[in-house]
């Protein structure tokens, strides 16, 4: 009997392999990359960025892309994202003629 109860545990003991590295040795878990620590960079959006999405909806609109239920949505954000860029535009000129005095 008590190699019956030797065999029925075998299998369990097989199904459950331990993982050793190259060396041999039992790995004991993730290794750390090097500068793992050092977070993300930032992600990289500007204003030709946003143009190009001004564009894709205008696009999209035009296509027939949205349903009647969402139109109002799109339009809103279609022109809050208008009169943002025509700010940052109109920003960035003044700098430009400032900077053209001053230089």
């Amino acid at each position: 009997m008590a190699e019956e109860n030797k065999n029925a545990n075998a299998p369990a003991e097989a199904e459950a392999p331990k993982k050793e590295t190259a060396s041999g040795a039992p790995a004991s878990g993730p290794v750390p990359t090097p500068g793992a620590d050092t977070p993300p960079p930032a992600p990289d959006l500007n204003i030709n960025d946003l143009n190009a999405v001004k564009s894709i909806i205008d696009i999209a609109t035009t296509r027939g892309a949205f349903k009647a239920n969402e139109l109002e949505a799109v339009g809103k954000t279609y022109n809050k994202l208008s009169t943002f860029l025509e700010h940052v535009t109109k920003q960035q000129q003044e700098q430009q003629s400032q900077g053209n005095n001053n230089g």
